[in-house]
């Protein structure tokens, strides 16, 4: 579990790379289903009354673009190993964004707390950016691309169907 972690913190430092990981859907299925139960548990905790629906929607469109990416890139093989970065990260990630928003006060100005929060925010968009580099073997701008794209259409997904 340590090496798992350090593995997972290399990604999140941009020194490792999906590749990193255990090529097993074993694992990537244990990791990605810690990643929905854990959307959901802290979008309930914010007040998203649709939390289940919509961490289950956004994870499927994002994780079916990226399988959609890797066969046209005829590497359809990296698909266990990108969906668990992408969710490994996403993890903890989302861990750091749930302390910055459970501080969050509607009724006061946080001007640091709101630049802690887009920092972090910025840093998962260069993560996943990263693993799609690696995963797709593009550039860092092309991989920024697609991670821009897929936020996108992850608000479309929410702001039209929820």
């Amino acid at each position: 579990m340590n090496d798992l972690l350090q593995k997972l913190v290399g990604i999140l430092r941009l020194r490792s790379g999906p590749q990193d990981l255990p090529d097993s859907w074993r694992f990537t299925t244990g990791i990605v289903g810690l990643y929905l139960v854990m959307n959901v548990a802290m979008s309930q905790q914010v007040g998203d009354e649709n939390a289940t629906v919509t961490s289950f929607a956004i994870t499927v469109l994002q994780f079916a673009a990226v399988w959609v990416l890797l066969l046209t890139r005829k590497h359809p093989e990296r698909l266990a190993q990108t969906l668990a970065a992408l969710a490994g990260t996403g993890i903890i990630l989302g861990i750091i964004s749930f302390i910055f928003l459970v501080q969050a006060d509607a009724d006061t100005q946080q001007p640091l707390l709101a630049l802690g929060w887009f920092s972090v925010f910025v840093w998962s968009l260069v993560v996943d950016a990263h693993i799609y580099r690696n995963a797709l073997s593009i550039t860092m701008s092309q991989g920024m691309l697609v991670a821009v794209l897929l936020l996108a259409a992850s608000y479309v997904l929410v702001e039209f169907a929820f």
